[in-house]
């Protein structure tokens, strides 16, 4: 037996997320947006999936963001380091153009779709075949009527989606990235049926306007306003 749906989340916003820097591996923890994204988002999703696990990447903004829905179901949350983000090696805490005044050509190779190996980048297959094999280990101790939700990282995820519909993750990029806090939704296959998963749902919020959502609580005060 294995469960019948797949919750992929999001963490919520970092600083780094806010000054566009890539995060890769390095611990950064959520900031004031992100901790309300992560409550605003754990009352929406629970009330969509009601997950019989909760399994998170050890960094800090990922569990923070896993223990708020995890709170909500009253379920006791896993730390599964597979579920970690693609490391970017050198380019951890940079911005795009700084990569790309230092690293041209690696920079270049990368948007394309490349891997920037030389800069101690992991690999995408790599990264596609520790989430998948991560998330069906945990799918596997479940039953067909229960639900897994994984919190992990925007190119772990996408990644993740890549390898567990079958594609070949070094080379597709046909799935876009989610946003902070927003989730995809896979549902398993019928007995016999290629691919074993299907993406029934994919980027899904909790209903906010993205800039809103982006700004955070405080979106629509007036200048020198408290906040309630």
């Amino acid at each position: 037996m294995t469960a019948g749906t797949i919750v992929l989340l999001r963490h919520g916003r970092t600083a780094y997320n806010a000054a566009m820097r890539l995060q890769g591996q390095v611990d950064i923890e959520l900031d004031e947006v992100g901790r309300w994204q992560a409550e605003q988002g754990a009352r929406a999703l629970s009330s969509a999936h009601r997950a019989t696990t909760v399994v998170a990447s050890d960094l800090s903004r990922a569990a923070a963001t896993a223990q708020a829905y995890a709170a909500q179901l009253g379920v006791e949350l896993v730390l599964d380091p597979r579920v970690r983000e693609r490391s970017f090696g050198d380019w951890e805490g940079l911005t795009g153009p700084e990569i790309r005044e230092v690293w041209p050509e690696e920079y270049a190779a990368w948007r394309r779709g490349d891997d920037p190996l030389s800069v101690g980048a992991e690999a995408k297959v790599d990264v596609a075949a520790r989430f998948r094999e991560a998330v069906l280990e945990h799918a596997d101790a479940l039953d067909e009527g229960d639900t897994l939700a994984v919190v992990s990282h925007g190119a772990a995820i996408t990644l993740g989606i890549t390898a567990l519909l079958g594609l070949d993750a070094g080379h597709w990029r046909g799935v876009a990235g989610l946003h902070n806090v927003h989730w995809s939704h896979l549902h398993r296959s019928g007995p016999g049926v290629t691919p074993d998963w299907r993406l029934v749902a994919h980027n899904v919020g909790a209903g906010y306007p993205l800039d809103e959502w982006n700004a955070g609580p405080d979106w629509n005060l007036e200048p020198g306003q408290e906040p309630a």
